[in-house]
């Protein structure tokens, strides 16, 4: 390398340092190129990882387009709640079919194909994606707590929901700003005549996990897009838990319905925050540690880690399915081809059954045709 070193002098100031830092990646590149094309995986590795994340595509894109004509082929569907869960599907799907094939193509051939334009799309699209769904989740529990616990608040109207839903997607592509301007590829020739394309961010001050700048902004994406919005819809839920179940109150068939749509939302949150605290970590872990870049396992370390943050669009539907009839029964319209099957369940007998409070030593009635919020 010494005889760089008159080109690209310490003391010389007419080139960027990250500019001088990819001319002598470069001429490196040129003068000693490496024999072959490093992270390379066998064939049957490859194969083992297409199975696996075949499968979560195909689950994460089928369901969330069901998802999708559930709320919007059918008015009955069509509420407040249900227009924020068609923009969480939207979000996945965009996730799914934009961001995540490219990026499983890109990690398992260690190579970007798809040119410079499609890299700087990729890397926007992925952090728009993951805002706007976590965004949404907010704005569900937001929504569902005012339901529940301030009652005689005026609820949120579709006109509002609406200006919501374009509120997210604008905050979240301003959260995506960096990746649309700092994004681009860089091609390396090895001796044997293969080459390897990478699609990577080069920051102002270098590139990750040595850029103080992409630490910056990976602390700020997962403060703003996982602990603040994590903890916000904790405090949401357990105020509608001590809510709901926090009473010695006649628990009321209108009671039991929403404690069901509580129970599905808790879960989807809480399979949000296990499915992307381990990508989240790896970054700030991989900046601390920067040897573990270099180890053998770190190319399936990182798939497994974006497998399961990814999986998060593929459960979301399968939460719908198995914690709400409705949803449960639109489904297997769609996959078992049944259009007459019961949307419903069916209503218990007519007689009105009597319960004795407590606390206020009074009877109260709970008719079987409450509303289900």
């Amino acid at each position: 390398m010494a005889i760089l070193s008159p080109l690209l002098d310490d003391e010389d100031n007419s080139l960027h340092p990250v500019r001088k830092k990819a001319l002598l990646q470069f001429m490196s590149d040129c003068l000693y190129p490496a024999q072959q094309r490093p992270f390379a995986l066998p064939w049957w590795q490859k194969t083992a990882w297409s199975v696996v994340f075949g499968a979560m595509l195909l689950v994460a894109v089928g369901g969330n387009t069901i998802v999708m004509w559930i709320v919007l082929a059918h008015r009955r569907m069509r509420s407040v709640t249900n227009y924020f869960l068609v923009n969480l599907s939207v979000s996945d799907l965009l996730m799914a079919l934009l961001n995540c094939i490219f990026n499983f193509i890109y990690m398992i051939d260690s190579d970007w194909p798809f040119g410079a334009t499609y890299c700087t799309v990729n890397n926007f699209v992925a952090n728009v994606t993951v805002a706007a769904s976590v965004f949404t989740l907010v704005a569900i529990s937001f929504d569902r707590y005012v339901a529940i616990v301030k009652p005689l608040k005026r609820r949120m109207r579709k006109r509002w929901a609406l200006f919501t839903v374009l509120s997210i997607w604008f905050l979240s592509s301003l959260l995506a700003l960096p990746p649309l301007l700092y994004s681009t590829v860089y091609t390396t020739r090895y001796s044997n005549d293969e080459t390897r394309t990478l699609c990577y961010l080069v920051w102002p001050d270098g590139v990750s996990p040595r850029s103080r700048l992409d630490y910056v902004y990976n602390i700020v994406f997962l403060t703003l897009t996982y602990l603040l919005p994590v903890a916000a819809m904790a405090l949401c839920y357990w105020k509608m838990g001590r809510e709901l179940w926090g009473t010695n109150e006649v628990t009321t068939q209108r009671q039991m319905a929403r404690r069901r749509v509580v129970r599905m939302f808790l879960m989807i949150v809480c399979i949000f925050a296990v499915c992307w605290l381990p990508y989240h970590g790896y970054f700030i872990y991989a900046y601390h540690f920067r040897e573990i870049a270099a180890s053998s396992y770190v190319q399936h370390l990182y798939l497994a880690f974006y497998w399961l943050a990814m999986a998060n669009a593929m459960v979301n539907p399968l939460v719908y399915y198995s914690m709400n009839h409705r949803f449960r029964a639109y489904f297997r319209r769609v996959v078992c081809c049944a259009p007459k099957l019961p949307v419903d369940p069916p209503r218990p007998a007519a007689a009105t059954p009597v319960r004795w409070n407590r606390s206020t030593q009074e009877t109260r009635l709970i008719h079987n045709g409450a509303n289900n919020s």
